[in-house]
């Protein structure tokens, strides 16, 4: 994968300005305008003397990327979460996952594929996800095949196969950001997404398309003839 550079207006939630917190944010904005990270800053409420709930957040997040299932005991592993406050996080991550598997969503276009992974382009490392589909091209799942180490993501294809194969999905789509907004792919990107083309005709898996995105745009591999 590519390069990327870290981007990010605040190091802290100290340093950012009133207007700009996750509960006035929401207030002014509305919740389709917060971060991941802000939307469970807001759920779980305030750190303690230790941790920042920022901090807090951005620790959860990283769970929750690497494993969407994470359990209330894993939570707990958290420093500067409590037992109460865990249960509440795993309720409301489960009441969000009940919602999304009701939709019965299906994968048409490349802005499809955009739709489901975008809130991912606020990461400040890289971060492949795999969106998981049946023989009708309808999302069964979403997982993180891996995040960015240094400055570039290390793609090995037993990572992006094997929550598929778990799944019994008959297709895929991966897609990853670019932390620096430019969503041209690199000779890296192409590299990949050809040896994970191949490994998925082994596998009987096809891959329909490989998306590189930002908060605001997309590029696809198979509108630009690379698939």
């Amino acid at each position: 994968m590519s390069d990327y550079t870290i981007k990010t207006a605040y190091s802290t939630l100290r340093e950012t300005p009133p207007e700009d917190r996750p509960r006035e944010k929401l207030e002014r904005l509305g919740p389709t305008a917060l971060t991941d990270e802000e939307l469970l800053m807001l759920i779980i409420g305030s750190g303690n003397a230790k941790r920042p709930v920022d901090e807090i957040a951005r620790e959860l997040l990283e769970k929750i990327d690497k494993n969407p299932s994470v359990s209330t005991e894993d939570i707990m592993l958290i420093p500067g979460i409590g037992k109460a406050k865990a249960s509440a996080l795993d309720a409301a991550l489960e009441l969000g996952r009940r919602r999304v598997r009701g939709k019965g969503r299906t994968i048409v276009s490349p802005g499809d594929i955009f739709n489901e992974i975008r809130h991912f382009a606020s990461r400040q490392q890289e971060h492949l996800v795999v969106i998981m589909l049946n023989g009708a091209h309808e999302v069964i799942g979403t997982v993180v095949a891996t995040i960015g180490l240094l400055n570039r993501t290390i793609v090995h294809p037993r990572e992006v196969f094997s929550e598929p194969l778990k799944q019994r999905a008959a297709a895929i789509a991966i897609a990853h950001n670019h932390p620096s907004g430019n969503v041209e792919p690199s000779e890296d990107d192409k590299d990949v997404t050809s040896r994970l083309k191949k490994c998925g005709d082994i596998l009987g898996i096809r891959i329909l398309d490989h998306i590189v995105f930002s908060d605001q745009k997309y590029y696809s591999f198979l509108e630009h003839g690379l698939m």
